[in-house]
């Protein structure tokens, strides 16, 4: 596949989401823009009311090179699998998650000593990734297996190791923790859902199909199932005799 193909495969939050990653990247190698242009700047934001660098910061992820082609594919993969899997048919409810983890990020941002909260974000969606598929082995480096909620944990043991700062992933597995228990667990536990995904988000995709939430176990059972139709009675045999009881005997 040709990167245009693969483009107009990804589902449609993630290839946003990517577009802007890659225009924004663009911009800044050919100097349309610098990284000190979009970084994440508290001061700035408040006192000089450059409140687009609460956005912007997300959508550089460095220079144009292989550390930079490694995020996008990072990316591509949680991002595109969260999309197609347990959000299909649900854009409204993964840009909402979005937002809400990049929300606890930039709030977070003015205490971390980062400019560029992008990874963290990415970060994020592989930590709720990795909660909702449980029972997913996964292999890494074909050393040891383990199952796909500890993947988060690895990677933040891995880049420890390789020498790199564990605050950006600590800060995604943060905000992705607080979207996991308040979406998939706080619900479960009161019957309430405090992240229902606003009215004017879910107006920018009405084709997005409307599902029923899962019963608990206890719910279902406490539903009557509907009555199914009984079949029809079987005509009588036509043996010559007329006006046999044609209704269904009981043994």
């Amino acid at each position: 596949m040709d990167p245009a193909e693969i483009w107009r495969s990804l589902p449609v939050i993630t290839r946003g989401y990517v577009s802007l990653c890659v225009v924004t990247t663009a911009a800044c190698a050919l100097e349309i823009i610098t990284p000190f242009n979009i970084y994440f700047n508290s001061k700035l934001i408040w006192q000089k009311h450059e409140f687009w660098r609460l956005l912007t910061n997300f959508f550089f992820f460095g220079n144009l090179g292989l550390d930079f082609f490694f995020h996008m594919f990072f990316l591509v993969k949680y991002s595109k699998s969260l999309e197609e899997g347990s959000f299909r048919n649900r854009s409204a409810d993964f840009l909402w998650m979005l937002l809400f983890g990049a929300a606890i990020l930039d709030v977070a941002g003015p205490w971390v000593n980062i400019q560029f909260l992008g990874s963290s974000l990415t970060f994020m969606m592989v930590y709720v990734w990795g909660r909702r598929h449980q029972y997913v082995n996964l292999s890494f480096l074909g050393i040891f297996t383990f199952t796909a909620p500890y993947l988060p944990w690895v990677l933040l043991a891995f880049s420890f190791m390789l020498g790199s700062s564990p605050v950006v992933d600590l800060l995604g597995m943060v905000a992705g923790h607080a979207y996991y228990f308040l979406e998939d667990v706080y619900p479960r536990m009161t019957g309430r859902r405090l992240l229902k995904t606003p009215a004017i988000v879910r107006a920018l995709f009405p084709a997005d199909v409307i599902q029923t939430p899962r019963m608990a176990p206890m719910q279902a059972a406490a539903v009557p199932a509907a009555a199914a139709p009984l079949p029809a009675p079987a005509p009588a045999a036509d043996g010559g005799g007329g006006g046999g009881d044609e209704r269904p005997h009981g043994d």
